[in-house]
């Protein structure tokens, strides 16, 4: 920040000019600086990794597709099924070593309340894999 000088002039009034040079000096230090610290960022060191073949342990279950349609009634991979028999397969899933994920297909027109009754249903028998399938929108 400049002021005004000190001599007699009448002037008494500071000047409103910004000294530049500072702020140039710090802007040209930080660019020096990432200038050098760039190319050490993409810096990889090249390791040669040893190839090996392995076969995957796990065998991945075929999920359960639990259909409920509009009028409230269970399907389990498309078989009608009743509140009992669906408590039996839920217990015989959660009791599954590698345990099997339920797929929910639901109807659009069954409400909230279905769903969550439906949903912790499961999981006081234990199921811990639950998924929704919902239509692709044919709009996008």
């Amino acid at each position: 920040m400049a002021f005004g000088s000190l001599e007699n002039g009448g002037d008494d009034e500071p000047l409103a000019e910004i000294n530049m040079v500072p702020l140039i000096d710090v802007m040209l230090v930080l660019l020096i600086i990432f200038m050098v610290t760039a190319p050490l960022l993409t810096h990889a060191v090249k390791v040669d990794l040893p190839k090996a073949s392995s076969t995957p342990n796990q065998q991945r279950n075929t999920p359960v597709q639990l259909t409920m349609d509009g009028e409230r009634r269970l399907f389990w991979n498309g078989v009608p099924v009743d509140s009992t028999q669906l408590a039996q397969r839920l217990e015989s899933v959660a009791a599954a070593e590698s345990q099997t994920e339920i797929q929910l297909r639901i109807a659009r027109t069954v409400p909230y309340e279905n769903v969550a009754q439906l949903m912790s249903e499961a999981a006081r028998r234990g199921v811990t894999r639950i998924g929704f399938v919902t239509e692709p929108d044919p709009g996008r």
